[in-house]
């Protein structure tokens, strides 16, 4: 199963969605593809679209999936590492009104740069991002929560 992800913005993004239906019409994409799309309404009898789902489901759907293709956040592409899923990530992007600046691109880039996951820039195949994910290897995630933890407690000694 694949799992596409929104995530809860308030801005739609069909773009991804229309890119993962034309690769399912093209054969590309032949099994089952799980969509949480948040706000963007959108009818396919392709794939399984829902607005949202409550925490419990969206993690066995990562823990089921084969792949994650997702928006450029944060919390979404960690969940992913963190279950070894292969990420393909598609930044929202300003000029189709889908967020207000690109800073998603910059976070792709920066996981893209460390290994992480796979970027589907704009006007790029969703074809070849699918076959890179193949044979994709998800690297270790390195958590730095205990620096963030360390930050906070010294902080609050002073």
């Amino acid at each position: 199963m694949i799992l596409v992800v929104l995530g809860t913005q308030d801005k739609r993004f069909e773009r991804l969605l229309k890119v993962v239906e034309e690769a399912i019409d093209q054969g590309v994409i032949k099994e089952e593809v799980m969509v949480q799309a948040g706000c963007t309404v959108y009818d396919s009898s392709k794939m399984n679209v829902v607005d949202y789902v409550d925490m419990t489901t969206f993690e066995q759907w990562m823990k089921d999936c084969r792949l994650l293709i997702t928006h450029g956040g944060v919390g979404t592409i960690m969940s992913a590492l963190r279950n070894k899923k292969p990420v393909i990530a598609c930044a929202r992007l300003a000029k189709y009104g889908e967020h207000h600046n690109d800073h998603q691109c910059e976070i792709i880039e920066t996981f893209y740069d460390k290994g992480y996951l796979i970027p589907l820039r704009d006007g790029q195949s969703l074809k070849e991002a699918l076959s890179v994910a193949k044979n994709f290897v998800v690297p270790e995630v390195e958590s730095n929560n205990h620096k963030m933890i360390e930050l906070l407690s010294n902080y609050l000694e002073i």
